[in-house]
């Protein structure tokens, strides 16, 4: 499975080791994430000579080829809103996670698509069971 796994770059860094957790996690369940690699504590390093034309080339081709969108919404971020949004008007599920004591946009919170799956989480644990449980079902599906 192709999970295009989009969350805050540039919103802020607070909530990476989730990222990373969530990530290997992916991975180890042997999925196909492309933007993996920015889970990563040095994304900084890897991305910064990019410009953000090939960024945004790059990236959106990563959600055309994808089966699903992964999104952690705990953080804004105006590029996972795009994402989102650029991936449910081309037919791809989303599943999005957030912190239980967090604020998440009425954008998100009261998007009435049924790709979209908005779930929140208590703790690491909760979200890792959760996200395993998305994976098993998307793959009998």
């Amino acid at each position: 499975m192709n999970i295009y796994f989009s969350f805050s770059i540039t919103g802020g860094r607070e909530f990476q080791p989730i990222l990373k957790h969530m990530a290997v996690g992916m991975l180890a369940a042997g999925c196909i994430v492309p933007t993996a690699m920015n889970a990563e504590a040095t994304m900084d390093l890897m991305e910064g000579a990019q410009t953000p034309e090939a960024v945004f080339a790059r990236d959106l081709a990563w959600i055309d080829a994808c089966d699903l969108i992964v999104a952690e919404v705990s953080t804004p971020s105006h590029g996972v809103g795009y994402e989102i949004c650029y991936g449910l008007m081309i037919g791809k599920p989303v599943y999005a996670y957030y912190r239980k004591d967090v604020t998440v946009s009425k954008m998100i919170t009261g998007n009435p698509s049924h790709l979209f799956h908005l779930m929140e989480y208590r703790d690491i644990d909760e979200l890792m069971d959760k996200l395993n449980c998305m994976i098993v079902n998307c793959r009998q599906d």
